[in-house]
């Protein structure tokens, strides 16, 4: 996968017009910027607009090889204040950013919830339900970022009083359940079912040793969605193996420091520094890196549209060695500036990378390089 090719201001205006789409339009007619960027420094401190419909501030953050898939956006709830009721025709995924509060959740039968949250919580709201976001202290502000898959939905039917406005109750996804938002949930090898995890920075994770370098992993399935969502945490002084998938995934880190590698086959790295409250977003088809070079632990979430590649046994490709057929770089595949590069960013730090157990450990199991390569 290369970067996507520019061709003449001549030609590209004769396509103009198939460019902007139902669902660009519809963000810009709610007086909301989209930020087109695939890394954003802090998701606490992007700059946000009044968001009449929602009775907030908010803004999209949505880059362009995303855009027909899902969306994100961050909003604010402004203190003792709460945002307006809505439902919608689409799902949608909410991690806490800061402050505290509650939401309730409701039908057109009538069934209605109530719970509370705080920064560091992740929830799902219920298909088409009902609900209303409540900022639950007097002085501090509440921030969130969402994900959505509200872009194909819009571009399809054209109509968002639809969209906004359907009638239907999907009692399949919500019947008013009075532990729904409980912080219970069912574990089935790596994929937790569970509409409410109350703290994503402290949440138990299980060894996902394909990954590499000691990672830790859970993944979600929140209120019978199709969005799905993960957790990765990797120890002191090591780096996550590279590997590429489709569009759409959006990276907020939870816990440490460190930077993140992404580029396009056939082309150089480049160098994204993150902290806690960075969001990456890998373009289609690139390659991406993680890199703790902080003295702790390092967390990030990932939210997912339901689109990466799979093989025959439902593993996804991004996790599958390219020795073999996948989309993951092996340490042992690597170049030589990979290693050198961590090592120099963790030396600022007094520290020195913690890897030679986990080169170690794939050397037992790699498979043969491919003679293509």
């Amino acid at each position: 996968m290369t970067t996507t090719p520019t061709v003449s201001v001549e030609l590209a205006a004769k396509f103009a017009s198939e460019k902007d789409s139902v669902y660009e339009r519809w963000i810009r007619s709610q007086g909301l910027d989209i930020v087109p960027a695939h890394y954003i420094p802090n998701l606490r401190t992007v700059e946000l607009k009044p968001w009449a419909r929602r009775g907030g501030r908010g803004v999209y953050i949505n880059h362009e090889a995303s855009r027909t898939t899902i969306d994100c956006y961050v909003c604010e709830i402004a203190a003792g204040k709460h945002l307006e009721p809505q439902r919608m025709l689409f799902e949608e995924m909410i991690l806490i950013l800061d402050g505290r509060g509650s939401t309730t959740v409701w039908n057109n039968a009538g069934q209605r919830i109530t719970f509370e949250w705080q920064a560091g919580a992740i929830f799902a709201i219920p298909l088409n339900c009902w609900h209303q976001h409540f900022n639950g202290s007097g002085r501090e502000l509440v921030r969130y970022v969402a994900v959505t898959n509200a872009p194909p939905f819009v571009n399809l039917f054209e109509d968002t009083d639809f969209l906004l406005g359907c009638p239907h109750d999907f009692k399949g996804r919500f019947s008013g359940e009075p532990d729904y938002f409980s912080s219970k949930g069912e574990q089935k090898g790596f994929l937790l079912t569970a509409n409410m995890v109350p703290d994503a920075v402290n949440l138990p994770l299980h060894e996902s040793k394909e990954r590499g370098a000691g990672s830790g992993h859970i993944r979600f399935n929140m209120a019978r969605g199709s969005l799905p969502s993960h957790i990765s945490q990797f120890p002191i002084g090591t780096y996550k193996k590279a590997h590429h998938h489709g569009p759409g995934a959006h990276v907020v880190v939870l816990s440490g420091e460190g930077y993140s590698l992404m580029w396009p086959q056939g082309e150089e790295p480049r160098y994204y520094p993150w902290e806690v409250g960075t969001m990456i977003v890998p373009p289609n088809g690139w390659y991406h890196q993680h890199f703790n070079t902080g003295p702790t632990p390092a967390r990030y979430l990932a939210f997912k549209p339901g689109n990466s590649p799979r093989n025959s046994q439902g593993v996804p490709m991004s996790w599958i060695s390219r020795r073999a057929g996948g989309n993951q770089i092996d340490y042992a595949d690597e170049t030589a500036a990979v290693r050198s590069r961590f090592a120099d960013a963790l030396a600022k730090h007094g520290l020195s990378p913690r890897m030679d157990a986990s080169y170690a450990k794939e050397a037992e199991t790699l498979p043969p390089k491919v003679a293509a390569e």
